[in-house]
């Protein structure tokens, strides 16, 4: 009959390499998510060099500069990285995707003159459960971004865009 301290140890080294191949796993996760997203940056500046060429040319003959900047280099997301100050001329593409996914639903309901959300909305809009870690994962989110100046909380609990994001009329 095995012991019961013999037991606890193929328990204890069971997990630990379950834990061992999940942190492998969300490291080549990790590492992919870094590539997608700067291809995706890569793209964005793309777009607006390509919208630069096209622009009317005034008669300085320069183009007019982009209505909404291009992601640089030092303006980009980094994983893990903070949420700016909102400023006049920030494009949404300084921040992550989750960020900008936010902002997008409520600039959406802001365009359509509808009124603010919830969490627990965001969460269905997101097709996400809307069970208390996911909700209290976009919440803290979302006070993030008002604590930046993005969106407004005039209600408790009850998010839109902040003034200066909703004049831009959603340049992202």
């Amino acid at each position: 009959m095995p012991s019961v301290l013999g037991l606890l140890e193929q328990r204890e080294l069971a997990a630990r390499r379950r834990v061992d191949l999940l942190r492998e796993e969300a490291d080549r996760i990790q590492a992919e998510l870094t590539v997608a997203e700067l291809e995706w940056k890569e793209w964005a500046v793309t777009r607006s060099r390509v919208g630069e060429v096209l622009a009317p040319v005034d008669e300085t003959g320069q183009g007019h500069a982009p209505a909404v900047p291009a992601p640089s280099e030092a303006t980009a997301a980094k994983p893990k990285s903070q949420v700016p100050v909102w400023r006049e001329g920030l494009a949404w593409s300084v921040l992550s995707v989750d960020y900008q996914r936010i902002l997008q639903a409520l600039a959406d309901r802001h365009r359509l003159h509808q009124g603010p959300l919830t969490c627990q909305e965001l969460a269905v809009m997101f097709g996400l459960d809307a069970v208390p870690t996911k909700v209290e994962a976009l919440r803290s989110k979302a006070k993030r971004l008002v604590a930046r100046g993005w969106l407004a909380e005039r209600q408790p609990g009850r998010f839109t865009l902040a003034q200066g994001p909703a004049g831009q009329g959603g340049a992202s």
